[in-house]
């Protein structure tokens, strides 16, 4: 009678081992799964790796192009630079000089197909011009001379909105390739915002009002409307991208910001933050393959990122 009590003890010891394995089992599985979401959660999530140094360190500068040959233009360097630096991906090369040095402009298009326009130059300034990969040009003079305004579009189908002129700006233009004529009010006037996608695809987003801004707003080659807020009021920011697909990374968020977001055509979703945190930098590029560079905190930066995320 002991002997078959003890028998059955052991065949119950024998079944909860059997199901305490299958529990570790279980709980293996749950964590291998787990882990596997997290990984496929990162994949797409974008991320910032170091890219090539500029060779002139400055901010409030413009970008135009892609990651693998982005442009820029501009800026501050201690003085209105004229600097124009061209990317293939891994370095930085000199282009040819602006013919106006300024700071706080905005810029479009492609490395060899760029267009720029309005800035300080000691005050804003209407000055537009293009360039065809080696050498800039005078384009159509703004109607409403402007800093601190972003821009979109291409060389010959240019869009820029917002700025400072005597005042926070709600001033938009359409640029054909030779004038700028006059397009559709932003909703709210704001300048140090950020612009993305196309003349007739627009995006602009964040800013200052007098007070710092989570605006979005879309264009449609005629009028803005509201787009989804950003998740984190910012000015002095970059965008990138389109209106469908938009990208905006560092800024002032009441100190010098890392932050980046992506913009589905609805909402902004936080992505990678950089690495470097800065305000005044230009971007270029894509949701999937932006690039940032230059930009300010607390020393003019020479610091290149490119983004990188599963699409």
């Amino acid at each position: 009678m002991i002997q078959t009590n003890i028998d059955g003890v052991l065949k119950t010891l024998a079944a909860a081992q059997v199901n305490i394995d299958g529990v570790i089992k279980t709980i293996q599985q749950i964590d291998a799964n787990i882990d596997g979401a997290i990984k496929t959660l990162w994949q797409y999530i974008g991320s910032w790796s170091a890219g090539g140094s500029l060779n002139t360190a400055r901010y409030e500068l413009a970008g135009a192009g892609t990651q693998t040959a982005g442009l820029c233009m501009g800026g501050y360097d201690g003085d209105y630079s004229n600097a124009t630096e061209e990317y293939n991906g891994t370095t930085w090369s000199v282009g040819g000089d602006l013919n106006t040095a300024r700071s706080r402009l905005a810029g479009c298009g492609t490395q060899t197909a760029g267009l720029c326009m309005g800035g300080n130059t000691g005050s804003e300034s209407n000055i537009t011009e293009e360039y065809d990969g080696a050498a800039w040009s005078a384009g159509g003079n703004l109607n409403t001379s402007r800093w601190y305004l972003a821009g979109a579009g291409t060389q010959t189908a240019g869009l820029c909105m917002g700025g400072y002129a005597a005042g926070v700006s709600n001033v938009t233009e359409e640029y054909n390739g030779v004038a700028w004529s006059a397009g559709g009010n932003l909703a709210t006037a704001r300048q140090q915002l950020a612009g993305a996608g196309t003349q007739t695809a627009g995006l602009c987003m964040g800013g200052s009002t007098g007070a710092v801004s989570n605006v979005t707003e879309e264009y449609d080659g005629a009028a803005w409307a509201a787009g989804g807020n950003l998740n984190t009021a910012n000015y002095r920011l970059a965008g990138a991208g389109t209106q469908t697909a938009g990208l905006c990374m560092g800024g002032n968020t009441g100190t010098y910001s890392n932050i980046t977001e992506e913009y589905d055509g609805a909402i902004w979703v936080m992505g990678g933050d950089l690495n470097t945190a800065r305000h005044g930098p230009a971007g270029a590029g894509t949701q999937t393959a932006g690039l940032c560079m230059g930009g300010y905190n607390g020393s003019h930066l020479t610091t290149t990122e490119e983004y990188d995320k599963v699409s």
